[in-house]
C-alpha cells in the first residue's frame, strides 16, 4: 500500500470579514481627502454616509454612534471651510442627511445585536442539547486512547442522526457508532434512545450479540410510539464493537447495515473489517430474524479501530467522486496517545478539501488504540 503523509491542517483567516471592518475609517479618510481635492460641485457624502451603515453590523452601540458622529462632524467641517458663500442649505441638508444615516446605522446596530443575542442563546442550548445526548468520551477509557468527533453538514448545527457512544464494562470497552434515518428532532429522540439503552445493555448484558438485540427491541418500541411514516420506515444503521480486557488482543464486531469499520496497523498496513454476513440495520426486525453473529479480528498494541458513519465515506468531491478512507489511508500511521485524535483531526480536513467545505450528510467518527505495552 502507497505511503501518504497527513495532509497538514489550513488556517481559513476570515479576510472579508477583517475587510469590512477596517472600511469605515477608510470611508471617512477617503471622503476627507476627496472633498477636500475637488472642486465644490463634487461631495463626498455618500462615502460619509456609508461609514455609519457598514460599522453598525460589525461595531459595538459606542463605535457605532462614533463614527456616525465623526460623518457629520466631517461634513459640516468640510462645507464650512471649502465651501464659500450661499452654501447653507447645502449645509444643512447635508448635515440632516448624516444625522439620518446616523440614527438608521443605530437601529440597524441594535437590530443585529439582538439577533446575535437570539443565536447565541440557541447555540447554548443546542451545545447543552449535544452534551448531554451526545457526550465527548474520556480520552482514555478501560485503558484505550479515544477519540469521537461530530461533524454537523449543516451550519451553526450540533447534532443530528449520527452517534457514536463507549461504555466500559465488566465485558471490556464496548462501542457503537449509528446513523438514525431521517433529521430533525425525530432522529434526536431516536439517538438519545438508542444510546440510552446501548449503555443500559452494555452493562448488563454478557454477549454483544444480546446488547445488539436489546437496541433492537429499544428501537422497536420507539416506533411503536411514534405516529406516521417514522413508525413504520424508521431504521438505524449501526457498528457494535467490543473489546475484551486481557492480553488476547481482539475486538469483536457487529455490523448492522453499517459502512465498514477499518483497523489501521502500527505499521501502516490497513484491514477493512467486512462483516461474515450481512444484516439489515437496527429497527427492521419486521422484515425478518436472524440471530446477531459478532465477528472477532486480531487487535494487537499500536493498532487503532476507526468506526465512522457515511457521512465520511459518501463524501464527495464537485467531480461526484467519493472519499474512499481506505485507500486514503493505506499506509499511513498516527501513533502516540494522540494518535487517535490526529487521525480524526486529519480526515475532517481531508474531507472538507474534497468536498470544497459542502458536505452534505453528517458525519461521526470514533477512533479507538490499543497503546503499546512496554513489553512490545
Amino acid at each position: 500500500m502507497r505511503e501518504q503523509s497527513p495532509v497538514p491542517r489550513e488556517r481559513t483567516l476570515p479576510r472579508e470579514r477583517a475587510l469590512v471592518r477596517v472600511l469605515p475609517p477608510l470611508l471617512l479618510v477617503g471622503g476627507v481627502c476627496f472633498d477636500a481635492l475637488t472642486p465644490p460641485e463634487f461631495t463626498a457624502s455618500p462615502l460619509f454616509a456609508a461609514a455609519p451603515l457598514i460599522a453598525a453590523p460589525f461595531f459595538r452601540l459606542r463605535t457605532t454612534v462614533a463614527v456616525a458622529a465623526a460623518s457629520c462632524a466631517a461634513v459640516l467641517t468640510l462645507r464650512m471651510t471649502h465651501r464659500v458663500g450661499g452654501a447653507h442649505v447645502q449645509v444643512v441638508t447635508e448635515l440632516l442627511t448624516m444625522l439620518t444615516v446616523g440614527v438608521l446605522a443605530v437601529v440597524i446596530n441594535r437590530v443585529v445585536r439582538r439577533g446575535d443575542a437570539r443565536l447565541a442563546s440557541a447555540r447554548s442550548i443546542a451545545e447543552a442539547t449535544q452534551r448531554a445526548v451526545l457526550p465527548q468520551p474520556d480520552p482514555r477509557i478501560g485503558g484505550l486512547d479515544i477519540a469521537a468527533r461530530y461533524e454537523a453538514a449543516q451550519a451553526d448545527a450540533f447534532i443530528g442522526g449520527d452517534l457514536y457512544a463507549v461504555q466500559d464494562t465488566p465485558h471490556g470497552v464496548r462501542l457503537v457508532v449509528g446513523d438514525v434515518r431521517g433529521k430533525g428532532m425525530g432522529a434526536v429522540s431516536a439517538v438519545a434512545v438508542v444510546i440510552g439503552a446501548f449503555r443500559e445493555a452494555a452493562e448488563q448484558e454478557a454477549s454483544l450479540e444480546a446488547v445488539a438485540q436489546r437496541l433492537e427491541r429499544a428501537l422497536a418500541r420507539e416506533g411503536m410510539r411514534r405516529d406516521g411514516l417514522d413508525a413504520f420506515e424508521g431504521f438505524t444503521t449501526a457498528v457494535l464493537a467490543e473489546i475484551p480486557r486481557g492480553a488476547d488482543g481482539i475486538v469483536r464486531i457487529i455490523n448492522r447495515g453499517h459502512p465498514e469499520p477499518l483497523l489501521l496497523r502500527g505499521d501502516g498496513r490497513l484491514c477493512v473489517l467486512t462483516p461474515s454476513e450481512h444484516a439489515l440495520p437496527l429497527g427492521m426486525g419486521d422484515l425478518g430474524t436472524w440471530p446477531d453473529r459478532a465477528d472477532e479480528s486480531p487487535f494487537p498494541p499500536g493498532t487503532t479501530l476507526l468506526l465512522h458513519t457515511d457521512g465520511l465515506s459518501e463524501a464527495r468531491d464537485e467531480h461526484g467522486e467519493f472519499y474512499d478512507p481506505a485507500t486514503r489511508l493505506g499506509g499511513r500511521i498516527f501513533p502516540g496517545p494522540s494518535g487517535p485524535d490526529a487521525l480524526l483531526a486529519t480526515l475532517v480536513d481531508e474531507v472538507r478539501r474534497h468536498t470544497g467545505g459542502g458536505a452534505t450528510d453528517d458525519m461521526a467518527l470514533l477512533a479507538v488504540r490499543r497503546p503499546l505495552t512496554p513489553r512490545d
